[in-house]
């Protein structure tokens, strides 16, 4: 018995290179277009959050308005007489020297304090005089220190007076003993 010989197959090649590709192409187009996406807003979203948020910031959490001083102009200073008040007791009398020096918006303000010196001095000395030497004393202290006084020469000093533009507090002389 003799047997035919058997035709094998034939492979004939079916011409997927027009279909398959494409898809393939636009699924990577599209993954990589969404993963440049998430990339810049999550880069635009990192600098926001690290170099747009300022240190300071009020209770509230919104950030404390600049200082309304024109770069333009020159500083202009006023020089206050220094202060020497008893501090809170801790470990006995212990007193602070102090001198420092005010950064204002301009010579009007200047004059407004100077008109109004002996109130603005009695404000300075009952702020320091509620004060304790291991408050003051670390670098953090001093920093709340000039924070509170410009907050003290910031406010008015009649009832529907405009506030103070301060913008600096520069201790000139600091003695704790």
């Amino acid at each position: 018995m003799a047997t035919a010989p058997k035709a094998s197959p034939k492979v004939v090649p079916i011409d997927e290179s027009a279909a398959a590709p494409a898809k393939k192409s636009k699924k990577k187009l599209i993954l990589m277009v969404v993963g440049a996406l998430v990339l810049t807003l999550g880069g635009a979203g990192g600098a926001w959050f690290f170099l747009g948020q300022s240190k300071e910031s009020h209770a509230d959490g919104s950030a404390p308005p600049p200082p309304k001083v024109d770069p333009g102009k020159p500083p202009v200073f006023i020089a206050m007489e220094p202060f020497t008040i008893n501090l809170q007791p801790e470990n006995g009398e212990q007193y602070l020297q102090v001198a420092f020096t005010l950064q204002v918006a301009d010579q009007a303000q200047v004059d407004l304090i100077k008109m109004y010196m002996p109130a603005l001095r009695s404000r300075i000395l009952l702020l320091l005089a509620s004060k304790k030497a291991s408050e003051l004393s670390p670098v953090d202290g001093k920093k709340k220190l000039q924070d509170d006084i410009i907050a003290q020469v910031k406010q008015p000093f009649t009832p529907q007076g405009q506030p103070q533009v301060v913008s600096g507090v520069f201790f000139t002389s600091f003695v704790i003993q």
